[in-house]
């Protein structure tokens, strides 16, 4: 299977809650997915909710939260532009893409969940049997997906995301309109966690999702190795 173009979707949304503290992308959960998969050559398109300017956790630039991949994006000024403007979700198909990547944030648990364009794209991914990545806060863009026979999408699959455990320790237990782990397990997901703060990716056939900051690029690993795997067990003409 091809695997070239890499469609990222990201929040539009910035603030926490009630509260006047700003929130959007984790940015490490953008930076280091992103630089791994265009230092290996991908074609990579940015959608978010409403296009444009897509926002940054400011606390995700903060000293002790800087990786190396957050400081090569705040010092390459094209990536920056380029999540500057954004493309509406409403504005890719599918069909344009060999896979989609979501980043977290608490950005997501606001605007993701119950956003028609999101759902759609990735209901269309998972019928078209396309990877899909989603990242700590972001599997909550999943809790209203469905399949092809019209059940919840994510009922009896491994997946997993932030914990209470890491919700709590942030803080923001109280602030988020609820905790993701109890989110996705009372829709049937068959939800896994590790450590607090390790890395930790699941994988249920072509759903990838890290539970954390720290699992992002694990998850982009995840989604190489699985197309290097379906690139194996094709037949040599379809390749």
């Amino acid at each position: 299977m091809e695997f070239n173009k890499v469609l990222f979707v990201v929040t539009s949304h910035d603030q926490m809650g009630n509260t006047d503290r700003k929130t959007g992308i984790w940015i490490e959960e953008f930076a280091a997915p992103y630089y791994y998969f265009l230092d290996n050559g991908k074609e990579i398109t940015i959608a978010s909710p409403k296009g444009g300017q897509a926002p940054i956790d400011p606390k995700s630039n903060e000293p002790e939260n800087r990786t190396e991949a957050t400081i090569r994006y705040f010092n390459d000024p094209e990536t920056i532009k380029r999540l500057s403007n954004t493309k509406k979700i409403s504005e890719v198909n599918e069909r344009d893409f060999d896979t989609v990547f979501y980043p977290g944030g608490h950005g997501p648990m606001w605007d993701l969940p119950d956003n028609e364009d999101s759902i759609n794209l990735l209901e269309s991914f998972n019928r078209a049997g396309k990877v899909m990545t989603l990242m700590c806060h972001s599997p909550v863009a999943l809790i209203n997906v469905k399949d092809v026979n019209g059940d919840l999408l994510i009922k009896g699959k491994r997946v997993t995301a932030f914990t209470n455990g890491e919700e709590t320790q942030a803080q923001l237990d109280k602030i988020v309109p609820f905790l993701l782990e109890d989110k996705l397990r009372s829709k049937g997901a068959n939800y896994q966690k590790g450590e607090d703060w390790a890395p930790f990716v699941t994988r249920d056939g072509r759903l990838i999702t890290g539970q954390n900051p720290a699992s992002s690029v694990l998850a982009a690993e995840t989604v190489m190795e699985v197309f290097k795997r379906m690139a194996a067990t094709m037949p040599a003409e379809a390749l």
